[in-house]
C-alpha cells in the first residue's frame, strides 16, 4: 500500500511517500511544496494544488495521511493553514483518495512508542525506520514521512483488529 503523509502548510507542505507491504517501509518519494512569502495568497493556494496533484498524479497512493490541525494562540496563522489544508484535501477528493487524520500526539505514539516524545526522537526514528541515510530536509518532509509510517501502523492495527473479530485467525 502506498501511504502519502502529508504536513500541511502555506509556506511548507512536506509531504512523504511511503510504500507499506507486510510489516515492511519503505521510502519512495519524498519532498517539499513551497511558495515564497511575498506572493498573494491565492497564489500560494493555487501552487499548492497543483504541485499536489502532479504528486498525487504521479504516484496514485491508496491513502493520505494528514496532520490533524491544533492552534492554541495564533488564528491567523491557523485560518491560513486551514485554508492550504482545505486545498490539499480537495486534490484528495478530486482522485477518490480517502484521507486520514492524525494528532501529534498519535505520530509520536506511532513512531516512537510515546506521544510526547520529542521532535528529534521522531525525526530520528523516522530515519531509522525508513532506513534513511539522514533525515530528510525541511522538518516538515521529515514530519510528513512520520505521518505516513503513522498510517501504515495504524491501517496494520486496524487490519488485523477486523481480521480477528471476523474469526479470521490472523498472526502476527
Amino acid at each position: 500500500m502506498l501511504v502519502l503523509g502529508i504536513d500541511p502548510g502555506y509556506a511548507i507542505v512536506g509531504w512523504g511517500l511511503v510504500d507499506y507491504s507486510g510489516a515492511r517501509l519503505s521510502p519512495v518519494a519524498f519532498g517539499a511544496v513551497t511558495t515564497e512569502a511575498g506572493e498573494a495568497f491565492p497564489d500560494r493556494l493555487l501552487k499548492i494544488s497543483e504541485d499536489l496533484g502532479r504528486i498525487l498524479d504521479k504516484w496514485r497512493p491508496q491513502a493520505i495521511s494528514i496532520e490533524r490541525l491544533y492552534f492554541n494562540s495564533n488564528t491567523t496563522t491557523a485560518i491560513d493553514v486551514a485554508q492550504a489544508r482545505g486545498v490539499i484535501v480537495l486534490e484528495a477528493a478530486k482522485r477518490h483518495i480517502d484521507v486520514f487524520e492524525y494528532t501529534p500526539l498519535q505520530v509520536k505514539q506511532a513512531v516512537v512508542g510515546y506521544g510526547r516524545a520529542e521532535k528529534k526522537q521522531v525525526m530520528e526514528m523516522t530515519r531509522q525506520l525508513l532506513k534513511l541515510k539522514e533525515v530528510p530536509k525541511p522538518d516538515d518532509t521529515a514530519d510528513a514521512l512520520a505521518i505516513a509510517i503513522c498510517h501504515a501502523h495504524s491501517f496494520n492495527s486496524q487490519s488485523f483488529n477486523l481480521l480477528k473479530e471476523l474469526g479470521k485467525g490472523v498472526k502476527r
